[in-house]
């Protein structure tokens, strides 16, 4: 079946029709046929085997059985009566029933005449029975198709109560399968031989209609490993096209600025991590390209100073930067941080926010169009038109997954080629994950932390321990040190969140009386200014407990806060509590984090208490967070284009998208437009798939 035949409207489909097609297009999202054909299975079952009465087990799953029917009779019951045929084998008998549709049933079924029997099994005081099964005689069932695994497809109430049963899709997909013939050919011979892939038409027709689990298992692995093939082409070739088409400024020289910093100024020695992701950076930045970098690394792990070297590059080479945060106390961090390393060097460094004042922000924006300025630090006021540099060079923007793609856009026109862009995230990504949303992107990770760094010690604690708990803050803040005391906040029910809130306020205020210990608040429904004032409190160290709901997750910076209490900790995911765990430990102080939860624990809630006190490495729990949410959940729905994946699954197929991720970067090397003439099949199934040639494909 060709492209064009693929795309025929569902309502063109024999035994469909208008009516059914609206609600296949409604509920399945079905509108043509390549949508029906892409419409899987999620299970099947197995009418291969028949059984016999004495080896039916207690495990209520559906099974075939070869018998004869030895008597029907009918009882009464609360409401109505229930028919019940004894039905016997060689072995032993059970009890078929009936509750409705017993005038066809006993018209026309008869005793001592071989049946072929099918359904789930109920098991009741030791003794089994089958309540409606299908029924048919022993001969018709003889010569009924080969197909020895039935599909199930995915369904909803609405379609079931409508008469389009699972029987009838499968009708319905058996029609299609008869009339397409032969499918196009999607992958190359050499690929097909290499990895003994079955043909796509074997594929197709195996993953509908399997002939045995062996053939299903064949077909799986081809169309799951075609998926992965072409979302990987798309996305590596995207990288390649970047690099091609669009140029970027060449930075020719590591100079007096970089060199000065590295040998005077940098307050400890880069790790060996650090090292490696600057050398990669450096050789982007000194190709004719333009650089489109994910910086990855755990909390601490030292980004801010490989993207501040990056950005003293490209002030050697007479550009200026900027970097882009999410918010104004992360704005205000980095500025402060950065301007003070840079003092030495004579760097201009400037800060630009929502609350910058208008004079203030005039001396700026002359500053930075005369060129006086290197780098401008700020929150999205960076992207507002009113803006203009006099020659950027480089981009860095932190916590990515918090800007749009349109917020991003707006960054490149701010110079006559696109600007350079690192990307940061303290998001641990797992490299599955990555390698499907970021595939475009190059990616960097920094996965060790500065010497001198205590792993953060982590333990989880019943409610019941509360009063040992309370006994160790007060000992960290004997010592000089600050706590944080964290609450989840759940948005359908803020209320209730609040009052948890409020009520734990009030017992921390009873156990930790004024003025021996001062307490700050910070919640959802304060006004920002009176945020930024409690936090600057905590943050200037006038107050040693902070009481907060998750406001805190990203970026602030208070080396001398010691102490992370989690309360609620089942409440949280993986990825959000590692996060949380990551504002302790920036001071040389060892480090702790305690996560207080109820006494009942789901299995996903043990897993997840057991895996952070087990470890602090950030990917290693993106990997168990992955498994356990799923890859959707992870990324919040903006990324989930990518991953409206049809057949395969990133947590259990990671092994398939990494073989397919290598056969994708073979043929991206060798012909990147698929011009040869080999790749003509690719071309035409690649054009087919994404026909979307807009300028959004070339922004990260």
């Amino acid at each position: 079946m060709d492209a064009k035949t693929l795309q025929t409207p569902i309502e063109y489909l024999k035994g469909v029709g208008p009516n059914r097609a609206d609600l296949l297009k409604t509920e399945l999202q079905i509108h043509n046929f390549q949508d029906l054909l892409q419409f899987f299975p999620f299970r099947y079952i197995d009418k291969s085997r028949f059984y016999k009465i004495s080896e039916l087990q207690d495990n209520s799953a559906e099974v075939q059985i070869i018998g004869k029917i030895s008597g029907i009779r009918t009882l009464p019951m609360k409401r109505g009566k229930r028919l019940v045929a004894d039905f016997e084998d060689d072995t032993g008998s059970i009890e078929l029933v009936w509750f409705r549709g017993h005038k066809w049933i006993l018209e026309n079924l008869k005793t001592n005449a071989p049946y072929v029997i099918f359904g789930k099994l109920n098991n009741f005081n030791g003794s089994f029975s089958m309540p409606h099964p299908e029924i048919e005689e022993l001969e018709k069932a003889k010569t009924k198709s080969d197909v020895k695994m039935h599909p199930v497809y995915p369904s909803t109430e609405k379609l079931s109560k409508r008469g389009i049963s699972n029987r009838m899709i499968s009708t319905l997909m058996f029609g299609l399968l008869e009339q397409s013939g032969n499918f196009s050919e999607t992958l190359l011979s050499s690929i097909i031989a290499d990895l003994k892939l079955m043909t796509k038409t074997e594929a197709m027709r195996n993953i509908h209609f399997p002939q045995s689990s062996e053939l299903l298992a064949k077909a799986q692995f081809r169309l799951k490993f075609e998926e992965f093939f072409y979302i990987q082409l798309q996305l590596l070739r995207k990288n390649a096209v970047h690099k091609s088409k669009i140029k970027g400024f060449r930075f020719k020289q590591v100079g007096e600025y970089f060199n000065a910093f590295y040998n005077t100024v940098l307050p400890f020695e880069l790790t060996g991590a650090q090292k490696r992701v600057l050398r990669e950076i450096r050789k982007d930045l000194g190709s004719n390209a333009q650089m489109n970098r994910l910086l990855q690394g755990d909390v601490g792990s030292g980004k801010t100073i490989v993207a501040l070297m990056s950005m003293l590059i490209a002030i050697d080479n007479g550009f200026q930067a900027c970097l882009m945060a999410p918010t104004e106390i992360l704005a205000s961090q980095h500025y402060e941080g950065i301007s003070e390393l840079c003092e030495p060097l004579g760097v201009q460094v400037e800060i630009l926010t929502g609350s910058t004042k208008k004079k203030d922000r005039k001396v700026l924006h002359e500053r930075l169009q005369n060129g006086e300025l290197h780098i401008l630090i700020g929150t999205h006021a960076l992207i507002e038109d009113t803006v203009k540099f006099k020659n950027l060079g480089l981009a860095v923007i932190d916590e990515q997954h918090r800007f749009g793609v349109a917020q991003r856009a707006k960054l490149w026109k701010k110079n006559t080629l696109p600007p350079h862009v690192l990307v940061m995230t303290a998001t641990p990504i797992p490299r599955t994950l990555a390698m499907s949303l970021y595939g475009d992107l190059d990616i960097s990770v920094i996965d060790e932390l500065p010497p001198g760094r205590k792993p953060i010690k982590t333990v989880h604690r019943f409610d019941s321990n509360r009063l040992k708990v309370f006994k160790f803050i007060k000992d960290e803040i004997h010592k000089g040190r600050q706590v944080y005391i964290v609450y989840p906040l759940i948005e359908e029910s803020a209320n209730f969140d609040y009052k948890d809130l409020m009520d734990g306020y009030a017992s921390i205020e009873r156990e930790f009386p004024k003025p021996k210990y001062q307490i700050s608040i910070v919640h959802g429904k304060m006004k920002p200014e009176d945020k930024a004032f409690e936090m600057e409190r905590f943050v200037k160290g006038k107050t040693q407990i902070m009481v907060a709901t998750t406001v805190i997750e990203v970026g602030v910076n208070v080396p001398n806060a010691s102490l992370m209490i989690i309360e609620s900790a089942e409440r949280f995911g993986l990825s959000q509590l590692h996060q949380l765990r990551g504002r302790v430990g920036r001071g040389a102080e060892q480090s702790y984090c305690v996560l207080i939860t109820g006494k009942k624990l789901s299995s996903d809630g043990k897993t997840r208490m057991e895996t952070l006190t087990g470890t602090n490495d950030g990917f290693e729990i993106a990997e168990v967070d992955l498994k356990l949410r799923g890859p959707g959940n992870l990324m919040g729905t903006q990324q989930s284009g990518v991953l409206e994946l049809k057949i395969a699954d990133l947590v259990k197929d990671n092994q398939i998208l990494k073989i397919a991720r290598s056969y994708a970067h073979h043929v991206i090397n060798a012909d990147p437009n698929f011009k040869l003439e080999e790749h003509h099949m690719i071309n035409v199934a690649f054009r087919a798939l994404f026909n979307d040639k807009t300028i959004w494909n070339y922004i990260s």
